[in-house]
């Protein structure tokens, strides 16, 4: 699909990336992740220090048990929102291959509430420190405006 946004140079999406240009991305192919391990549907923003994604609770998600998304189902999707940063910039900015992310540490990983099939959610990571291949990073998930998880995670990105 060609348009406007995709001509712009990749400096320029990094910088002022549009909502309707990052909801066109197909978020395969930002993560290193596969079907049916996907947690994050879409890239909505994406700043130089904050990451967004929106994922629907699907009845066939494999983290949802009893019609919730579990709290493992919640941490994979942090640490997807967190990929998704990385992909993008590794697609759009350095415009070489995703690399892979593997979690170093979780930190205060709180769980108020347990979204259901059907429910929208929205993640939000914001880097508070970035140095040699290590991503430090606080992220909170919330659906209907209400925060319903939150975390600290620590990703080093693999070399490839």
């Amino acid at each position: 699909m060609a348009n406007s946004q995709q001509r712009q140079s990749p400096h320029s999406l990094c910088e002022h990336p549009t909502a309707e240009f990052l909801r066109s991305i197909d978020i395969h192919e930002l993560l290193p992740q596969q079907e049916p391990f996907v947690m994050v549907d879409t890239l909505t923003a994406l700043t130089p220090t904050a990451t967004e994604t929106e994922t629907c609770v699907r009845p066939d998600n494999i983290f949802v048990d009893d019609g919730q998304w579990t709290a493992t189902g919640l941490m994979e999707n942090i640490a997807q929102t967190c990929a998704a940063r990385i992909g993008y910039v590794n697609k759009y900015i350095l415009e070489k291959n995703i690399q892979i992310g593997v979690i170093g540490a979780i930190r205060d990983f709180c769980v108020a509430a347990l979204p259901t099939v059907g429910t929208t959610v929205t993640t939000r990571m914001e880097v508070v420190e970035e140095v040699m291949g290590m991503i430090l990073a606080h992220a909170e998930i919330s659906a209907q405006g209400i925060r319903i998880a939150h975390c600290d995670i620590k990703i080093a990105i693999k070399n490839s």
